[in-house]
């Protein structure tokens, strides 16, 4: 049964790339008036037919002529079922050389991260840099600060464990010996946001709180090994130096075999409730931290305290503190942090830098999907991608929508921000490195959704800009928020269609390596 739905669906796959290539070959009439904001021609404002037709189509190479893979039969081959998405145009031109369903909006997964870049880039600057504080809310006398000393962070995504180690030992180096009223934590102009994605698992590290003072990506480090037949289980802030334990978030082991991971919410801490079923000998993985501004306090006093400055517990500040500053650490430059973020796809940077952006702009963003429809309007009327409807920054939720031609133009458009050598390498199989061709693109990967979009260089050394979206959206919508972590045929599925974008890549370093094609 399942054989015969798959061949139904390429079937009617084939038959309707069939009958769009009629339509190409037959000539379809294209006009598009939207005017390249800030580029020195116009895009359209829908794809338009391809230039060339999507048969097989041979080239000559240093060698034995190399037969180009069809692209409808590459589409067909995946045997992917949902919907699939592609456009590919030279980087200096409008017109698409080729697309198929390119003005489909389709979950873009982590792809989305790059127009996340564009957006901090277009209103933060490269230069920007995110500030961790410290503050006294009273005179400084002989060492003793007779007030409170306040923790304020201002969104930096990439503080971590050493970093507050740092401040502490520029604390002591300030002269402060000892603190006689509260220690205070406050995220700034940032109102925490529980998770990411709330349709995702509680436990999964990718999906964190969002604040304005971020620590380890908001994560904690749960490790645990078997002695005698019991379990000894650790908490920490774990950094290459340093392994502060701390008190926000505890752990429970629980007698059962599943759910594995449990959690709520009691008396100020985080409570996990792991199955001792699925412990075996050992492990480690990191967690997220729901409650990430008394995280960083625990692990700021802790490193104060080993310099001699004992602090009481830390508390939230209820209103924006007042004072006089001691300290300012600065995070690095945007551009290292978009920079990071490309490589590394971490969800809690694009929340925090869409968030940083919206604000820049004068808007308040109390959740991720008010700030993320800002940003959709601010590519609307900047880029002129009228189909982008997104949820997030990260490309996390599902629920978001964005197709390949919109894609496209917005990383034509974004190289004037130079977001192309920020973005990383793609390794490629060996049959395209030989050619050779070189891939700088953003990733994107969600079970039963795959996307990948960047900057294609061919043989020639011309260069591409294109996207590749794909998602069988009806297979995801039908799990459970408890499948979402590992469901059955997921990893065959994303491997087929990362097969299918290498194949499309492949294609187009053959077909398109000369600027005279």
């Amino acid at each position: 049964m399942l054989w015969a739905r798959e061949r139904s669906t390429a079937c009617l796959l084939h038959t309707s790339v069939r009958m769009y290539d009629t339509v190409m070959k037959i000539g379809f009439s294209r006009r598009h008036t939207l005017a390249a904001l800030g580029a020195a021609w116009a895009l359209p404002v829908w794809a338009g037919a391809p230039a060339r037709s999507l048969r097989p189509m041979a080239r000559d190479q240093a060698g034995p002529k190399a037969i180009v893979n069809d692209a409808e039969a590459l589409v067909v081959r995946a045997r992917l079922g949902g919907e699939v998405g592609f456009a590919v145009a030279r980087s200096d031109r409008p017109e698409f050389l080729e697309e198929l369903g390119a003005s489909v909006g389709l979950p873009p997964a982590s792809v989305v991260k790059a127009l996340t870049a564009a957006y901090a880039l277009f209103h933060l600057g490269p230069d920007f840099r995110f500030e961790t504080t410290l503050l006294a809310t009273g005179p400084v006398e002989n060492g003793v600060l007779r007030g409170d000393l306040v923790l304020i962070g201002n969104g930096d995504p990439n503080l971590d464990t050493d970093d507050l180690f740092v401040l502490s030992q520029k604390l002591a180096a300030a002269g402060i010996t000892s603190v006689t009223g509260q220690f205070l934590v406050w995220a700034g102009g940032f109102r925490r946001i529980f998770s990411i994605d709330p349709e995702q698992p509680d436990h999964l590290g990718y999906n964190p709180a969002v604040s304005g003072l971020n620590l380890n990506y908001n994560r904690i480090y749960f490790e645990w090994a078997r002695n005698k037949g019991d379990y000894s289980a650790t908490l920490d802030a774990r950094s290459p130096s340093h392994r502060p334990v701390v008190d926000v978030a505890q752990l429970e082991i629980a007698d059962r075999g599943a759910p594995v991971y449990q959690y709520r919410h009691n008396d100020g801490r985080d409570i996990w409730s792991v199955a001792r079923g699925a412990l075996g000998t050992g492990g480690a993985r990191w967690i997220p931290v729901r409650q990430p501004e008394l995280y960083a306090g625990e692990v700021f006093a802790s490193f104060t305290a080993a310099q001699g400055i004992v602090l009481p517990p830390p508390k939230m500040a209820e209103t924006a503190p007042e004072g006089r500053v001691l300290i300012v650490q600065q995070g690095r430059e945007l551009h290292k942090v978009v920079q990071g973020m490309l490589k590394y796809s971490t969800n809690l940077t694009a929340e925090v830098l869409g968030l940083a952006a919206t604000q820049a702009r004068g808007f308040p963003a109390p959740t991720l999907q008010m700030s993320a429809s800002l940003m959709s309007s601010w590519a609307r009327q900047t880029y002129g991608l009228n189909g982008v409807r997104l949820v997030d920054h990260s490309g996390l939720g599902d629920r978001s929508r964005m197709s390949a031609s919109d894609m496209v133009r917005a990383l034509q458009l974004a190289k004037g921000l130079d977001l192309k050598p920020l973005l990383k390498p793609i390794r490629l199989p060996d049959r395209i490195t030989r050619l050779p061709a070189k891939v700088f693109a953003k990733t994107g990967t969600l079970h039963f959704v795959s996307g990948l979009a960047g900057y294609l260089e061919t043989p020639d050394g011309s260069e591409l800009t294109f996207a590749v979206f794909c998602a069988d959206v009806e297979r995801r919508a039908g799990l459970t928020r408890a499948q979402r972590e590992r469901p059955r045929g997921a990893r065959g599925w994303n491997t087929q269609a990362r097969a299918l974008q290498h194949g499309l890549i492949e294609r187009w370093a053959q077909l398109y390596g000369s600027s005279k094609s």
